[in-house]
């Protein structure tokens, strides 16, 4: 593809200079185990958890889901995710609308064979306090992950616990049956040992993390204008002293849940969890992606995108925001997306040509005229309309690039 890339206005620019941040670091490229890549979340992270587990299935080896639900549970619709979802308002879930959803996708290649769920491990919790996501949700979880083939010896589900809407720390500053900010509660159980624990089997007891090894990186390398997906500018990853100096290493991806991203809680959900301590000692590498608030969004609490309210194929390895997660695990060493895994990036963006221009997929390239970032496709006029394909961060093209 030729690299054809334009700038904005100087006036726009002069405009936003002081808004941008100091560069964070780029991802570091590590020696990863391409059959050990986990991940792990709570509430809209437990339900992101299960759409990257789905949609990556063959190179994802397990999950930790906390306080979440099936897969594409929502249907792309906000009020289902709201009730049916995380109530149970209006009836519970259909585990079989779940598991139709994956068998449709993956039909349409738009997510991995589900084969690939063969021999994975899953760990289950759900609160006896947690009035937020209950337990007959969590239950349906359960139900989708057995039907899928996740053999009853590979499925912990933990449902004995007093705890509220929240994950599961030593010392952590919420008393373990509240549900309240920033969501980590103590209940003498450490939840990211118990997880790590269960998706790799035995481990060595955790060491003292070291503050200097969690490490910010640039989330717009992943992803063309993050925060217009209601992602940060930076994200966080931990790497082992192991891991830094060349040992072959695991990746385990963890999402926040709702309000309990950068722009809220800083680093507290990367370094108060508990999953570096594990980490050092055992050479796992923790990629923290980071979600904020967007009003223009439609995700004023910060959360991950289970519902559809940035993209449809939210679901999907085309989901912006699940595309991004994977390029990040690419960048570090576990090759997720693009080339040697026959899985291309390929992200739709539909909207008025002067949108695709503000969120720079399109720049001026002729009188009253628009062409793509990268491509150089003409779309049009300022004020039609049109369907941007992104292959890559910074480029755009007309053709659809889906399979």
């Amino acid at each position: 593809m030729s690299q054809f890339r334009f700038s904005r206005p100087a006036a726009l620019l002069a405009g936003t200079l002081l808004a941008v941040p100091a560069a964070a670091q780029e991802l570091p490229r590590l020696t990863l185990d391409p059959d050990a890549t986990t991940v792990s979340g709570l509430s809209s992270g437990a339900f992101m958890t299960v759409q990257m587990h789905i949609a990556f299935s063959g190179r994802i080896a397990g999950a930790g889901v906390v306080a979440g639900g099936p897969y594409d549970c929502a249907q792309d619709q906000l009020l289902t995710a709201i009730s049916s979802c995380m109530s149970g308002t209006g009836g519970l879930p259909d585990p079989e609308d779940s598991v139709l959803s994956a068998q449709d996708n993956a039909a349409a290649g738009v997510i991995d064979p589900l084969d690939g769920l063969t021999g994975d491990r899953i760990y289950l919790f759900s609160g006896t306090r947690d009035d937020t996501v209950i337990q007959p949700v969590m239950d349906v979880a359960r139900d989708f992950y057995m039907q899928m083939g996740i053999a009853e010896d590979a499925l912990r589900y933990v449902t004995d616990v007093p705890a509220g809407h929240a994950f599961l720390a030593p010392d952590a500053p919420v008393p373990c049956g509240e549900t309240e900010t920033p969501f980590l509660n103590d209940c003498g159980i450490d939840q990211a040992g118990d997880i790590l624990s269960w998706v790799y089997g035995d481990l060595a007891a955790p060491v003292a993390a070291v503050p200097a090894h969690l490490q910010r990186f640039d989330q717009g390398d992943y992803l063309s204008d993050p925060s217009a997906h209601s992602m940060a500018d930076e994200g966080f990853v931990y790497v082992p002293q192991s891991c830094a100096d060349g040992d072959l290493c695991k990746l385990h991806i963890v999402f926040h849940g709702c309000k309990q991203g950068i722009d809220r809680l800083g680093d507290l959900y990367a370094t108060g969890t508990g999953y570096n301590a594990w980490a050092e000692a055992n050479g796992i590498v923790v990629l923290y992606p980071q979600a904020i608030s967007s009003l223009l969004e439609g995700n004023p609490n910060g959360c991950w995108d289970w519902w559809g309210y940035d993209d449809p194929d939210y679901a999907t390895r085309n989901g912006p925001q699940m595309a991004a997660v994977a390029q990040m695990a690419t960048a570090l060493g576990v090759p997720l997306v693009g080339p040697g895994t026959g899985d291309p990036v390929c992200i739709s963006h539909e909207a008025f040509n002067s949108v695709h221009w503000q969120q720079d997929r399109a720049a001026p390239c002729g009188f009253g005229l628009l062409c793509a970032q990268g491509s150089g496709d003409r779309i049009g006029n300022w004020f039609g309309a049109s369907t941007l394909f992104e292959t890559g961060v910074g480029a755009f093209q007309l053709e659809n690039c889906a399979p």
